[in-house]
């Protein structure tokens, strides 16, 4: 064959490059956040406890689990029993300590609180209790002082690495409300400068929140690529943006179609390259104690959990220990409805026959069912 095209090399380099062919690695299902002020090494495991005294109180066996969160009883028997193994074993799988909203501003007191959520990690670690992915929300550069975001990241690195020796894996830093792309560039030079101060081998990653239509607006598929590897996720944030977007506050929710839009265009810009995608939270914990006002909390948040589910987003943020029930059961529950549908499909395919069902399954299909059975097999545990 003499006819040739020229420089595709170098643009199949670009593409692989852009979106590496890798299988997907294990992902939190979900992200706790907890104010600065109040985190210490027993934040976890309090979590937990809480979580766990609400459910033997609220949801006691599983035919109350699947009245509540509305299940088939031969389902919620098991998701029931994982529920609990869950709350008892590692109820955080993801933790950021707050140093934005959630904290408030309070300059004066950041240093410290910043050395002493460093020190409590690090015990964390020492103990064998440190979550599997954890960091930090710093103060956002739209704030007009990075130089207090810096701060707080260089003191929390600086006393956690004192006394491990090391950065723990898992880590990841946050950076909020990204109104301007210019930033991105800045905060990824600043960890390159950290990493050389703290004798660092391992790249420092970030995570960036869309909280904004301004951030909508520069997201793209080569942005990953542009920031050396740097950006390891995207985090939606649905109250800064329904803010910004002028909706009303009723309609400030994760399932509103504008937030769906949003979701939409993250994932077509970071479809392929290996960012991770995570959905924001719901703002509200129970309105009292009673069996009635927990009840209606898990069913609006398992709602919007599901919602996430059904568009793809399989992590969001938990603001409160109840919502840590809500989450793994709806999660779970999602997972185990069509586990054996997925596997009996995927099963006949690979033995070359029909599915049965008038299911008349394509390749693309194929390669989704796989993921979402490695998808389930990794939130399931």
């Amino acid at each position: 064959m003499r006819i040739t095209v020229d420089g595709f090399e170098d643009v199949h380099r670009i593409q692989q490059a852009r979106f590496p062919a890798r299988e997907p690695g294990w992902q939190p299902v979900h992200t706790v956040y907890v104010p600065a002020d109040r985190f210490s090494s027993s934040t976890p495991s309090t979590w937990g406890g809480q979580a766990l005294d609400l459910m033997k109180t609220h949801l006691p066996d599983a035919a109350a689990l699947a009245e509540v969160f509305e299940l088939p009883e031969e389902l919620a028997a098991g998701v029931h029993a994982r529920v609990a193994a869950k709350l008892a074993a590692e109820p955080v799988e993801d933790l950021r300590v707050d140093f934005e909203d959630g904290y408030g501003v309070r300059p004066d007191a950041e240093d410290g609180d910043a050395v002493a959520a460093g020190a409590a990690l690090a015990v964390l670690h020492g103990e064998g209790r440190l979550p599997r992915r954890w960091g930090l929300r710093v103060k956002s550069f739209a704030d007009g002082d990075p130089a207090r975001s810096v701060r707080t990241l260089e003191l929390f690195l600086t006393e956690l690495v004192a006394r491990t020796g090391t950065l723990p894996p898992g880590f990841t830093v946050t950076f909020p409300k990204v109104l301007m792309e210019e930033y991105l560039g800045q905060f990824a030079g600043v960890l390159a400068e950290l990493e050389s101060v703290l004798g660092l081998r391992a790249p420092l990653r970030f995570e960036i929140q869309v909280e904004a239509p301004q951030t909508v607006r520069f997201l793209r598929t080569d942005l990953a690529e542009s920031l050396g590897g740097r950006l390891a996720a995207a985090h939606f944030g649905v109250f800064d943006y329904t803010a910004a977007i002028g909706l009303p506050p009723h309609e400030q929710r994760l399932d509103h179609p504008a937030c769906d839009h949003a979701r939409h265009a993250m994932q077509t810009a970071f479809a392929g390259t290996g960012v991770e995608l995570s959905d924001g939270s719901l703002a509200a914990s129970p309105a009292s104690g009673s069996a009635r006002d927990v009840h209606a909390l898990w069913r609006r948040h398992a709602g919007l959990v599901r919602h996430s589910l059904a568009h793809g987003f399989y992590q969001g943020w938990d603001m409160h220990p109840s919502h840590l029930v809500s989450r793994f059961a709806a999660v779970y529950a999602f997972h185990l409805e069509r586990y054996d549908s997925y596997a009996a499909r995927v099963r006949a395919w690979e033995e070359s026959r029909e599915a049965g069902g008038g299911v008349m399954d394509e390749p693309a299909t194929i390669k989704t069912l796989v993921a979402a059975l490695r998808r389930a097999d990794s939130a399931l545990g």
